[in-house]
């Protein structure tokens, strides 16, 4: 089945993987399967930042099977890192079929938010990420999801939806996969 699949890297509770789920498929219009599950890499482990490099979280979920024709967004509780930054809210390969998102600062300082703002960041990254493996860009614009956060405050400017232009980009890009699985639906009817 092509779509989006949400790969669990540790623990993750389900009803958070349960929510986001819902809201990307309402948001980005296409189906999300979200029962995958991987260990984190632990070859990633820098011990002296006590982060992990987000790329191998990347590498694990490029070599997932049964997945040519989808998007994949990995979702783990540990920090991220780049080399070159102090950390990253997560990372995609532009146009391709692997993201990742860290729920590690994305929780709020005053716990009477939790629930709510905590969902909102998570469903802002996931669709910033996965916007990358569709091939978009970053944005200037304040609001639009793809604008690239340096900080928590940004991440909560920013809207959980694209600006006109990401959005018309977004639907151009989405067809091959809309294509394809059209393609399965006739497939398995067929079978």
């Amino acid at each position: 089945m092509s779509g989006i699949y949400l790969v669990s890297f540790g623990q993750i509770q389900p009803e958070l993987l349960n929510d986001l789920s819902e809201e990307l498929g309402k948001r980005l219009a296409l189906p999300v399967i979200s029962n995958y599950r991987h260990t984190i890499p632990e070859d990633a482990l820098n011990q002296e930042r006590n982060q992990y490099m987000a790329s191998a979280f990347l590498s694990k979920l490029r070599l997932v099977t049964g997945t040519e024709n989808s998007k994949l967004l990995g979702i783990t509780g540990v920090d991220l890192y780049i080399t070159g930054l102090n950390f990253v809210f997560g990372q995609a390969h532009v146009g391709g079929k692997a993201s990742v998102i860290s729920l590690a600062r994305l929780h709020p300082q005053n716990a009477d938010d939790m629930d709510g703002l905590f969902q909102e960041r998570i469903l802002k990254e996931a669709v910033h990420e996965l916007g990358h493996t569709f091939g978009l860009d970053h944005c200037r614009d304040h609001h639009c999801v793809m604008h690239f956060s340096n900080g928590i405050a940004e991440t909560d400017i920013k809207a959980a939806s694209f600006c006109a232009r990401h959005k018309a980009e977004f639907e151009t890009n989405k067809q091959p996969v809309e294509a394809e699985q059209t393609r399965q639906q006739s497939h398995d009817a067929l079978g």
